[in-house]
């Protein structure tokens, strides 16, 4: 079902699956992160220590977007007030161009 936390989520290409996070707890999922919560404690901990990170003072977080890429996927965190929005993709992996 989809809500307005999570139309435009269901709308990217490519995508696996989807988290939306606040305070750890998983408030909406689908696909290959459905209820993965144990995701979305290493996610909001990994958020919480790249905030950490700042080279600026301030009070919004260093950054917009994270993004952790593995092999044939990744995963794209996105802060928005207090809520992390996670999306997992599938890479597409190119061949290089023998010349």
């Amino acid at each position: 079902m989809t809500t307005a936390l999570t139309q435009g989520l269901e709308r990217i290409p490519d995508q696996l699956g989807y988290l939306v996070i606040s305070d750890g707890a998983v408030l909406a999922s689908s696909g290959d992160l459905e209820n993965d919560e144990q995701t979305a404690a290493i996610l909001s901990e990994l958020v919480a220590t790249a905030c950490g990170l700042r080279l600026q003072r301030g009070h919004d977080p260093p950054f917009k977007r994270l993004s952790v890429v593995f092999g044939e996927h990744s995963l794209l965190v996105t802060v928005s007030g207090q809520k992390l929005f996670v999306v997992k993709r599938q890479n597409h992996v190119q061949e290089p161009v023998a010349v």
